[in-house]
C-alpha cells in the first residue's frame, strides 16, 4: 500500500506546484507574458516532481499513453520561451489535458466533497457530465 504521509519534501511539492499554476495564471491575465508563464511552468514541474517523486514523475511522463501529451506539453514550452506565449499556452493546455485526463474522476469525486461548494458539483446536469466523461450512458 502507497504511503499517503505529508513529509517535508511533500509540503514543499504542493506549495511549488500552487505558485506554478498561480504564476501561470498571473502570465495570463498580464497578456501571456512570457516571463510569468515560463516561471509558472518550471514551478509546476518541479513540484510535481517533488510532491511524486523523481522517478513516478519520470515514468508518469514517459507512459505510452501520455507521451502525446508529454511532448505537446515539451514543445509548448519551447515555443514560450521563444517568444510565441500564445501558440505555447494553447499547446501546454493540451499537453495538460492529455496528461491528466485520467485524473479528472478523481478530481470529480473531490470536488463534489468540498463542503462550501460542493453542491453545484452534485447537481444532476454536472454529474451527468462527468459520467458522460467517465463512458456511463445518463439519461438526460
Amino acid at each position: 500500500m502507497a504511503s499517503f504521509e505529508m513529509n517535508d519534501r511533500k509540503k514543499i511539492g504542493l506549495g511549488l506546484t500552487g505558485f506554478g499554476i498561480f504564476f501561470s495564471f498571473l502570465g495570463i491575465i498580464f497578456f501571456f507574458d512570457k516571463g510569468f508563464l515560463a516561471m509558472g511552468n518550471i514551478l509546476f514541474i518541479s513540484g510535481v516532481a517533488l510532491t511524486i517523486g523523481l522517478k513516478s514523475t519520470m515514468q508518469f511522463f514517459m507512459k505510452r499513453q501520455n507521451f502525446k501529451g508529454t511532448i505537446s506539453f515539451g514543445v509548448g514550452f519551447f515555443f514560450l520561451v521563444i517568444g510565441w506565449p500564445i501558440i505555447g499556452m494553447v499547446l501546454e493546455a493540451y499537453g495538460f489535458i492529455v496528461l491528466f485526463s485520467g485524473f479528472w474522476p478523481t478530481l470529480a469525486v473531490f470536488l463534489q466533497r468540498i463542503p462550501i461548494v460542493g453542491w453545484l458539483f452534485q447537481q444532476r446536469y454536472i454529474r451527468s457530465l462527468f459520467d458522460r466523461y467517465r463512458g456511463r450512458r445518463v439519461p438526460v
